[in-house]
């Protein structure tokens, strides 16, 4: 009785368990073709490859490809013109090899068919003898020996041929008045708060790049002058006009002292400067903002260029501090990265100053001065040495100070030629 009623409890719970485990197999099925299908969606594992549309991407043509057409193309040209002497075949005395040259020789120069058989005619009548047999060649063999390659039927890789063989004009692109003047402005500090490593450091804590930081102070000098310039005159058209306002309040964020740790932080506030800028540039192309070339908005800044570089170069070339101790190895190499600040961010505002200022400048003949001003400010960016020595200017050893002197005094004498001739 025992065995049977044990016996039908097995049962029962191997049936409870079949259905308990065929229940969690199906939703295990279930939840892992759910979970692959949610994977391949969003993995792309069951994605088909990209086919390729052949029709709708235009063919690149190469070299090998494009001399296989044309040479396919003027065998069929040779056949047509070999179709059309052979019917004023019993015109000309001969045999059929000799007018296989000339039809060669003629297709190679592009003459028409009916001239063919003119000259061919001719030159059967002059000829006091039949010329020899040539060897038989076939079309393609014929064409690369006696047709000329063309210089206008040249194609290479990559490029594209003009079309009629004239040479292609570069577009040129006319921009708004002021643009590139901004955009320079811009383009300096930009750097040195955005692509510098190690971002804006003359407030950092930790001091380990005193070289980086002047030069940043000198870049951050630069950018100063010119958004004053910029706000007070270049940007208005007279001593009663209103300010522009982004112009306002970039110059009052680049006024925030450079060492600053906090309260405002001076990247904050010199990147709300900088955004103003873009801002006041974007209303310049929309044709919301002014911007005037006249030399009495340039003078004042070329002025302020002047006032920095002749600053610049009185420390590269002094002997002695203001309280009469002499100009020690730390404070040289400050002196030096400086003066290249000021020297790399004024260099590219001249370029601007070159295309946007062209026509008041060149009126002046002062794009010759302005050039060398230019030329003066890239050779002290060129000036790296490994280590920055202050050395008398007798010694063995360099004075790097003095050498970037020589630069920065020609650019600071162009700049002061150019006040002159945009005066008179």
């Amino acid at each position: 009785m025992e065995n049977s009623k044990n016996g039908e409890n097995s049962n029962a719970r191997e049936a409870g368990f079949k259905s308990f485990a065929f229940k969690r197999i199906i939703v295990g099925i279930l939840v892992t073709v759910v979970f692959l299908w949610v994977m391949g969606t969003v993995l792309g594992f069951f994605e088909e490859p990209a086919r390729l549309d052949v029709a709708s991407k235009p063919e690149i043509p190469t070299t090998e490809s494009t001399s296989k057409k044309k040479v396919m193309k003027e065998s069929d040209e040779v056949q047509h013109a070999k179709t059309a002497v052979k019917t004023t075949e019993h015109d000309i005395p001969g045999d059929s090899e000799t007018i296989n040259s000339i039809v060669g020789a003629v297709k190679a120069d592009d003459v028409d068919i009916d001239e063919t058989v003119h000259l061919a005619k001719k030159d059967q009548k002059s000829a006091a003898s039949p010329l020899p047999a040539a060897p038989h060649k076939s079309d393609e063999e014929t064409i690369e020996q006696t047709a000329p390659v063309h210089a206008e039927e040249k194609v290479v890789e990559g490029d594209k041929a003009p079309a009629h063989g004239l040479p292609e004009t570069p577009e040129i692109v006319h921009r708004t008045k002021g643009v590139a003047f901004v955009e320079a402005t811009i383009k300096p500090l930009n750097f040195e708060l955005y692509e510098r490593w190690w971002g804006w450091r003359p407030n950092d804590i930790l001091d380990f790049t005193d070289n980086v930081n002047s030069f940043q102070l000198g870049v951050l000098e630069v950018t100063r002058r010119t958004v004053v310039i910029l706000a007070e005159r270049i940007s208005r058209t007279g001593a009663t006009a209103a300010f522009n306002k982004n112009l306002e309040n970039a110059m009052n964020w680049f006024m925030i002292k450079s060492d600053r740790y906090w309260f405002p932080s001076p990247e904050s506030k010199y990147k709300d400067g900088l955004k103003e800028l873009k801002i006041y540039q974007e209303k310049l192309e929309g044709g919301e903002a002014n911007f005037h070339t006249r030399t009495d908005n340039l003078i004042p800044l070329l002025m302020a260029y002047e006032d920095l570089l002749g600053s610049c170069e009185e420390n590269l070339v002094k002997e002695q501090e203001a309280g009469g101790e002499p100009v020690s190895f730390f404070r040289a190499d400050d002196y030096f990265f400086y003066a290249q600040g000021v020297a790399s961010a004024m260099e590219t505002i001249l370029e601007a100053i070159m295309e946007d200022f062209h026509t008041t400048v060149e009126s002046r003949r002062g794009a010759e001065v302005l050039h060398h001003a230019i030329e003066s400010c890239h050779h002290a960016t060129e000036i790296d040495p490994l280590m920055i020595t202050n050395s008398s200017l007798s010694g063995i050893f360099a004075n790097h100070r003095a050498n970037l002197a020589a630069p920065i005094s020609h650019a600071r004498f162009y700049v002061s030629v150019l006040i002159k001739t945009l005066s008179t």
